[in-house]
């Protein structure tokens, strides 16, 4: 078994979707729309592994929780960039181009090096190794 993808429902779905193509070279599916529902979505696929849903519709309200604040539920995905090396060159790029980083790189308790940034909706995304 694996996981085959994630849903991510977002306010400004081009924006989500140039954030993951500029930074992480995902590769888009031809965007879906259903009329009945006024529901919008892409599929993000990167080289290999799960892929990202990404899925707007007008009546679905805005994630209260605090960026700084954990709360029950999914919290983060990881995204695998390859080499320590280019996870400090990302990180420092989002930081640079305006992306707040809420974990500096490091390597973890557990052996992973990564970073964490907010990606534009605030949600938590790993950068690792």
């Amino acid at each position: 078994m694996k996981i085959e993808h994630i849903a991510i429902w977002t306010n400004d779905l081009e924006r989500l979707k140039t954030f993951y193509t500029k930074y992480f070279q995902v590769t888009v599916n031809e965007k879906y729309f259903n009329p009945g529902k006024n529901f919008t979505s892409y599929f993000l696929s990167f080289d290999e592994g799960c892929r990202l849903e990404i899925m707007q519709m007008p009546d679905v309200t805005k994630n209260p929780n605090e960026r700084h604040i954990q709360f029950s539920g999914l919290t983060h995905f990881a995204i695998s960039v390859g080499s320590k090396q280019l996870v400090d060159q990302l990180t420092e790029q989002l930081r640079t181009d305006g992306f707040e980083v809420i974990g500096e790189p490091r390597i973890t308790g557990d052996g992973y090096y990564e970073s964490v940034v907010l990606d534009p909706d605030g949600n938590h995304l790993e950068i690792t190794v």
